[in-house]
C-alpha cells in the first residue's frame, strides 16, 4: 500500500512537472528548476571560457555576434508576440567564436553559445551561420538541457531522486547533475540531446531565422554541406543528430511554416 501511495505521489509530481516547448507545443518533462540548471551551466561555461582560445579574427567574430544577436532578437520578438516576454528574464545571450578545427557549435542553458572556427567553411556565409545559431538558440529556448537531465534522473535514479527533486533538495540536484548532466566534460559540452530534440531544434531554428530575416530555404543546402562533411567521418556537431535524409525531410516538412513567417515579415 505504501509503495502504491508513493508511486501515485510521484506520478502526480511528474504530471505537474510537465511543461511545453515554445512554437512546437510539445509537452516535456521538467523536474529541475531553471535556477539550478542555470547556476550549474554558468559555472561550467565560465570554466570552459577561461581555457578556450577565442578567435582573433575580428571580422568573423563580429559576424558570429551579429547573427547571434539577430537570432536572439527574434526570440524576443516571438515572445513579445505571445505576451510572454517575462519568460526570457533568465536568459543572458552570449556568442563566442573559438579557435578550434572541430566542425562544431554548442549551447549552454540560458543562452551561452560557442561556435568553433572549424564550422565556418561549412556555413560559408551569414545565412549559413544563422542556420547553426538558430538551431543552438532553439535548444536553449526549448530547455532541452533541463529535459534531458530530468529524463536521466527518472531513468537512472528512480523514485528516490524524483522525490528529492520535487522536494527541492539542492544538494541532491547538484549530485545528480555531476553524475548525469556531464559537468566537467571536455569542451564544456553537457549531456547530449536526443534525436527528437535535435529535429525540434531544427524546426525552431527555421522559424527563428525566418523571424530574423534570413531565408529558411538556405537551411537545406547547409545540411547538405554538413552531410558531405560526414562522408569520411562524422563531425561532432552531427554525432548524435538524425540521419541526413531524415533531417532534410523534416526540414522540408516544416519549411512552409517558416516561409510563411519569412514572407509575412520580410516580403
Amino acid at each position: 500500500m505504501k509503495k502504491l501511495i508513493l508511486l501515485s505521489v510521484i506520478a502526480l509530481g511528474l504530471l505537474y512537472a510537465c511543461s511545453s516547448v515554445p512554437i512546437t507545443g510539445r509537452s516535456q518533462l521538467n523536474l529541475v528548476s531553471d535556477s539550478e540548471v542555470l547556476t550549474l551551466s554558468l559555472q561550467e561555461y565560465n570554466d570552459y571560457i577561461k581555457t578556450a582560445t577565442k578567435s582573433t579574427d575580428k571580422t568573423k567574430t563580429a559576424l558570429v555576434v551579429k547573427v547571434g544577436t539577430n537570432i536572439a532578437n527574434a526570440v524576443t520578438q516571438y515572445y513579445k508576440s505571445i505576451g510572454q516576454e517575462a519568460a526570457l528574464s533568465d536568459y543572458s545571450w552570449e556568442f563566442n567564436l573559438i579557435e578550434d578545427a572541430q566542425v562544431n557549435a554548442f549551447c549552454m542553458p540560458g543562452g551561452k553559445i560557442v561556435v568553433y572556427t572549424g564550422i565556418l567553411p561549412v556555413t560559408q556565409d551569414e545565412t549559413g551561420l544563422a542556420v547553426v545559431l538558430g538551431h543552438e538558440v532553439g535548444h536553449a529556448i526549448a530547455k532541452h538541457a533541463n529535459e534531458r537531465m530530468s529524463q536521466q534522473v527518472v531513468a537512472q535514479y528512480g523514485a528516490t531522486a524524483v522525490g528529492a527533486l520535487l522536494g527541492g533538495k539542492s544538494e541532491t540536484i547538484q549530485n545528480i547533475a555531476q553524475q548525469v548532466y556531464g559537468l566537467g566534460a571536455q569542451y564544456g559540452v553537457m549531456l547530449r540531446y536526443e534525436r527528437k530534440q535535435e529535429l525540434e531544434a531544427d524546426r525552431l531554428g527555421l522559424d527563428l531565422m525566418a523571424i530574423a530575416g534570413y531565408d529558411p530555404q538556405k537551411a537545406v543546402s547547409f545540411w547538405q554541406r554538413m552531410a558531405a562533411q560526414s562522408s569520411a567521418s562524422v563531425p561532432e556537431f552531427m554525432s548524435t543528430h538524425p540521419a541526413d535524409a531524415t533531417r532534410i525531410a523534416e526540414i522540408q516538412k516544416f519549411m512552409p511554416e517558416a516561409m510563411e513567417i519569412y514572407n509575412t515579415l520580410h516580403k
